[in-house]
């Protein structure tokens, strides 16, 4: 303590000393910085100042010692799984062992963002050894054994490069032996391994496992089979039968099987005999107690008693009330067959003969009640169908009536390709609910599919009903009378359609190049199959049939300046909205979109052809006009729900008319 007070008065006095020298002069405070230090500017602008420089601590001038970043801990400094290095003004990183660093460098300042990551050692083939397998850890790993191997020389889990242990594949050595048996087969040593054995001549397998296995603890597993001398020993017991059997027991002796009294032969079969392996074969003989159900019923009686159902039983009848005993015996017995034997006795009512209903039959007599139903081809319509004999001895008739049976649902018939009308058989005055359910294909169109239902109710004799039913579309249409339970079925095609004509708004612009635009709703239902641009110079009289299917293209026109198609459209290739210029020098569809001469005038049609098969569907619009000079042209913006191939303007099918010829006649 003395010594450091010393030498901080003398640091004092030197700097007392030195100030003294400078009296009156300029001080150069750079010039007293510390070699680890440097000469900046201070903040306030009165000076300079001496600062340590990165890596070193102290006032600047007398003292810049080395800073140990390390001492706060590497953790901190340098990050997870890491050890910290100091140096002389600085400082650097390593990993930990089983850890590397994130940029491949040995040493490191964790400012760039590196960190230690965990090393995987198990990507290194074989690390553990054969039949090992590895497990990663953090910073290290195991080694476990797999399955058929055991740890040797150590325990589990093990280091490969720590310890002495490894695994080594199990081994059985050779299978066991068993008493009165012979090994058959054996798969090797290693674990897992299987002998099979099978007894000897003379022997036979009576219980036990017949195999053997390898198991983890190097030890066979078995076998367990007990072999013993063949002897079939007493025959097999069967319910309810009986035996004829001489006693023997050696292979080749036989039992013959039967049912005792009481009981019938069901199935099977009736001899069991032994065989060299010293077993019975199985007798499958069943033997089913006599049973006559229960007893049976006498008309116009009723079961008194009854002692049960098997053979021997006897059931008592008497008659119904209303009825009396006129001869017969009133007992049954269930016999040898299963059959019941009798009664026989004779009920007569009082009410004499049932009474007889118009297209009926009586299906049950029983004590005083009748049953009636109608006839094979009638049906039940309205009323009772019991007669009662009451106490008076007069018969309560049944009031049903019987009507002929008709199909609910006939002559179904198609009109209009989208209405349905049949005729009914019901009740008069009652309301039928039909189900109508209809499915629609195309074999043009494999994606598309029309699946509907719908509901109605009728009290008509002749209902009707209409179906959106869709353009080109084969369907089967099936109707059920939900009360009746009866369905009738149809198939019908519907044709094809003329396109629909949309709205259509004219515009006039000014272009060198004149384009026209459409727009359509998407609609994969659409009947449309493709659209054509017609170009027909003003020039004579101007004559256009719509409904012609020849196709004319620029290249194959003949007259110089002839109508031709420009461009077509098929409908795949559209989507909501489409710009068409005209004379843009392309092909559209295969067709050439030749350029527009000036000093012409044209008039521009749109054609919607709907095509299946022979079939041939049209509507045509005019698009635009196109005038010399300014082209001011009038278009058309198309709309319409699903379709934009269909027009009205004046533009004829087959013919021409009156306005819109006489309009071209005077322009040429």
């Amino acid at each position: 303590m003395y010594w450091r007070t010393a030498l901080v008065i003398l640091a004092f006095l030197t700097l007392a000393i030195t100030e003294m020298r400078v009296t009156g002069q300029t001080l150069d405070v750079c010039a007293t910085c510390h070699p680890n230090a440097t000469c900046e500017e201070k903040v306030d602008g009165t000076g300079k100042a001496c600062n340590c420089m990165y890596g070193f601590v102290g006032n600047g001038r007398t003292y810049c010692q080395d800073k140990n970043e390390c001492q706060i801990g590497a953790n901190k400094i340098c990050g997870q799984h890491t050890a910290c290095h100091n140096t002389y003004g600085s400082y650097y990183c390593t990993c930990l062992a089983g850890y590397s660093p994130s940029n491949n460098m040995a040493i490191f300042i964790p400012n760039d963002g590196t960190r230690c990551q965990d090393i995987n050692e198990c990507r290194v083939q074989g690390i553990c050894g054969e039949g090992g397998k590895c497990t990663n850890m953090q910073g290290y790993f195991n080694c476990l054994c797999q399955v058929g191997y055991q740890v040797h020389n150590g325990a589990e889990p093990f280091h490969p490069h720590q310890d002495k242990a490894l695994c080594k594949a199990i081994d059985c050595g050779q299978p066991p032996s068993a008493l009165n048996a012979v090994q058959l087969s054996a798969t090797g040593t290693r674990y897992g391994s299987v002998a099979t054995f099978g007894c000897s001549e003379g022997f036979f397998w009576k219980s036990g496992e017949n195999s053997s296995v390898c198991g983890a603890e190097s030890v066979w597993k078995g076998p367990s089979l007990v072999c013993e001398e063949i002897m079939c020993g007493g025959p097999p017991i069967l319910p309810h039968t009986g035996q004829v059997w001489n006693g023997s027991t050696n292979p080749g002796s036989t039992v013959l099987f039967y049912c005792k009294e009481g009981f019938h032969r069901e199935r099977g079969g009736d001899i069991s005999q032994c065989t060299k392996d010293g077993n019975w074969t199985k007798a499958t003989l069943l033997c089913k107690a006599i049973d006559c159900g229960q007893p049976p019923s006498a008309l116009n009686a009723v079961q008194l008693s009854a002692t049960g159902t098997r053979y021997g039983s006897v059931a008592t009848f008497g008659c119904s009330e209303g009825f009396f005993w006129k001869s017969g015996e009133n007992s049954s017995v269930c016999g040898a067959e299963s059959v019941w034997k009798g009664p026989s006795l004779v009920c007569e009512a009082t009410c004499g003969p049932a009474p007889a209903l118009v297209n009926t039959e009586v299906v049950l007599q029983n004590t005083s009640v009748v049953f009636h139903r109608c006839l094979e081809g009638f049906h039940s319509w309205r009323g009772r169908n019991t007669s009662v004999c009451d106490i008076t001895g007069k018969w309560q008739a049944a009031t049903m009536r019987c009507r002929e049976i008709k199909p609910a649902i006939s002559d179904l018939v198609v009109f209009n390709e989208k209405c349905l009308r049949w005729k009914a058989d019901k009740y008069e005055e009652d309301t039928e609910n039909y189900r109508i359910a209809f499915v629609g294909f195309r074999a043009y169109q494999r994606s598309f599919h029309d699946k509907r239902k719908k509901l109605l109710s009728s009290t008509s004799d002749h209902p009707e009903i209409c179906l959106n039913l869709l353009p080109v579309t084969n369907y089967t249409i099936s109707i059920t009378a939900l009360s009746a339970r009866f369905t009738s079925t149809l198939t019908t095609n519907t044709s094809l359609q003329v396109p629909q004509a949309p709205e259509i708004l004219y515009r006039e612009i000014e272009a060198p190049f004149p384009t026209l635009w459409l727009r359509r709703s998407v609609n994969t239902l659409d009947p449309i199959s493709f659209y054509q641009v017609f170009v027909l110079p003003l020039e004579g009289t101007l004559v256009f049939d719509c409904s012609s299917p020849k196709t004319p293209d620029f290249s194959s026109q003949r007259k110089p300046h002839g109508q031709y198609i420009t461009a077509q459209l098929h409908l795949r290739d559209i989507g909501k909205e489409m710009n068409l210029t005209l004379g843009d020098g392309h092909y559209y569809g295969g067709f050439y979109n030749a350029p527009l001469q000036n000093g012409r005038d044209y008039y521009v049609i749109l054609r919607a052809v709907s095509q299946w098969g022979g079939a041939f569907k049209h509507s045509c619009v005019i698009w635009a006009k196109v005038r010399d000079i300014s082209y001011i042209m009038k278009v058309s913006s198309l709309f319409a729900g699903g379709s934009i191939g269909v027009f009205a303007l004046g533009i004829f099918l087959g013919h021409c008319y009156t306005w819109f010829c006489k309009k071209t006649r005077q322009s040429s």
